[in-house]
């Protein structure tokens, strides 16, 4: 057993040698790209469109070698991404992927987790769902340590998960709802956001992957975590030609409404960009949980318990969500409207 084992590393040390090896007369080409972001404090710049697009599309194809790649991602997580390098990182991805689009109301990204609040948001997609609104939901889980993931929160509450574009229409057909993991909808872009253990950094694949909108959904949501992404975000979808987004610093970075703080959706609206801040909702900072038990958040799901805090949540990120689906065409008739789709979940 030890000897085969070690034959395999063996061999693959020859083979990365050799890879190496076949660049020592002349250069990769995708040093180009490593060289225009990381010549140093005066000669770097950003990525154009057309390079961000060319680069990731090299990615995406495994032309690039191992050492290449964690160099480009960090040096693009040293600097952040400008818009225009999200937008060709993005555009790439979505022109190599398989899926077919289909008829979508809501695209939902989920690839935070939540730590200290129950993922609140699930309650919102899922009474939209219920009342007849196509929500696809995608994320990814295990790239941070010691949060709870969507995923696993779908299946605690019984609903499956995805694996092929004909489970999202058949999901899509029976609920209105459908989650969909990011290995599925890019193999090597879950390998790349589970590098973020490995890095102890995220990386631009954090950021791209909540603007995909596999399926060319009619509206789309992203939350981020720093505040500086809110516009980047905002301006990336609208490149990208999205008539109808919204973008928030979300509770724990999921796009969930924290009722402790004011909310700035940077958002657009039929093609136009828009800005619209929401109030704080509470007079002082609401208790966090000790535990994420998820019995509870389930018994409030199913109108067995309450929950002061989390029902604020899940009613004010349903009104986004309705404003942005231009279900109701000002905030405060979004916000009624969601408080009365909650109340009739069941």
């Amino acid at each position: 057993m030890w000897h085969s084992v070690a034959g395999f590393f063996y061999c693959a040390l020859i083979a990365m040698n050799n890879k190496r090896n076949l660049y020592q007369d002349f250069e990769h080409p995708f040093a180009q790209f490593i060289r225009i972001i990381g010549k140093g404090k005066n000669g770097a710049r950003s990525l154009t469109f057309e390079e961000a697009y060319q680069a990731f599309s090299m990615i995406l194809n495994d032309e690039v070698l191992d050492v290449q790649l964690g160099a480009f991602l960090m040096l693009l997580r040293v600097k952040e991404e400008s818009v225009d390098e999200l937008t060709g990182f993005v555009k790439a991805t979505k022109d190599q992927l398989k899926f077919e689009p289909m008829h979508v109301d809501l695209d939902w990204s989920s690839y935070a987790g939540k730590r200290k609040h129950f993922p609140w948001f699930i309650l919102s997609a899922l009474t939209l769902a219920k009342h007849g609104y196509k929500i696809v939901m995608h994320g990814a889980s295990g790239h941070t340590i010691n949060r709870v993931y969507t995923e696993q929160v779908l299946e605690f509450l019984g609903y499956p998960i995805c694996q092929n574009q004909n489970d999202v229409q058949t999901q899509l057909q029976q609920s209105n709802f459908a989650y969909l993991p990011l290995h599925v909808i890019s193999p090597i872009l879950s390998e790349l956001i589970a590098l973020r253990n490995v890095m102890g950094l995220r990386s631009p694949i954090h950021t791209l992957a909540r603007l995909i909108n596999p399926f060319d959904a009619k509206a789309t949501m992203q939350a981020i975590f720093h505040p500086a992404y809110r516009s980047s975000h905002q301006q990336a979808a609208f490149q990208l030609g999205y008539q109808n987004s919204a973008v928030i610093k979300g509770e724990g970075g999921e796009f969930e409404r924290n009722p402790d703080a004011k909310t700035l959706i940077c958002g657009i609206k039929n093609g136009e960009l828009y800005e619209h801040e929401l109030p704080k909702l509470t007079d002082s900072r609401s208790p966090t949980e000790e535990e994420l038990d998820l019995n509870i958040f389930k018994a409030v799901w199913q109108g067995q318990a309450q929950h002061e805090y989390g029902e604020i949540a899940v009613i004010e990120t349903m009104g986004i969500a309705l404003y942005t689906m231009q279900v109701c065409d000002s905030f405060e008739k979004s916000m009624l409207k969601a408080k009365e789709l909650w109340e009739t979940r069941r």
